[in-house]
């Protein structure tokens, strides 16, 4: 992702800094033990890690960030914990990305849509209410049963968007 624009910060509203990932990190750690489960240190730090991130990030890019704290270069230690927080609701899977993303709302349970940009492939979490409401009349309507389903859409965020709009005024 080096050719990459950089955000200065996080894309979406609920990851706007260090104070709202220091919240999320608290809700998860609520979560988890209201579920009589443990954020150990590689699970906690696997979250700090795709909190940090300016897009999801895939298992190897989480990997190579835990091995550099101490935490092991073994994949099954970055899947594990990967694989904890998907399941218990702190992260997502971006399918399309083949990648994960911190969950902005790990506080409760919920449908969401993931807006990749397809210039940096910074990934916003978004409300799935009404699209899945949608999903499942149109599920229903033909006798399908959903049990669940993965929400992705693509395009440009907005400071890709301002960054190529400048660019249009300038060679203009």
């Amino acid at each position: 992702m080096a050719d990459r624009p950089e955000h200065q910060s996080f894309c979406c509203p609920d990851h706007s800094g260090q104070a709202t990932a220091q919240t999320i990190l608290a809700q998860a750690e609520t979560r988890v033990q209201a579920q009589g489960l443990r954020l150990t240190p590689v699970r906690r730090r696997t979250l700090e890690i795709l909190l940090q991130a300016h897009g999801a990030l895939g298992a190897y890019d989480v990997l190579e960030k835990l091995a550099a704290d101490g935490f092991g270069a073994q994949p099954p230690v970055a899947y594990r914990a990967l694989n904890f927080l998907v399941e218990n609701g702190l992260a997502h899977r971006i399918r399309r990305l083949n990648a994960f993303t911190a969950c902005t709302h790990p506080g409760h349970d919920h449908g969401a849509a993931f807006l990749i940009c397809e210039t940096c492939e910074s990934v916003m979490e978004a409300s799935s209410d009404s699209v899945s409401r949608a999903l499942g009349v149109a599920a229903r309507e033909i006798g399908f049963d959903l049990s669940r389903a993965t929400i992705e859409g693509v395009g440009q965020c907005r400071e890709c968007r301002t960054r190529a709009d400048s660019a249009q005024r300038t060679i203009a």
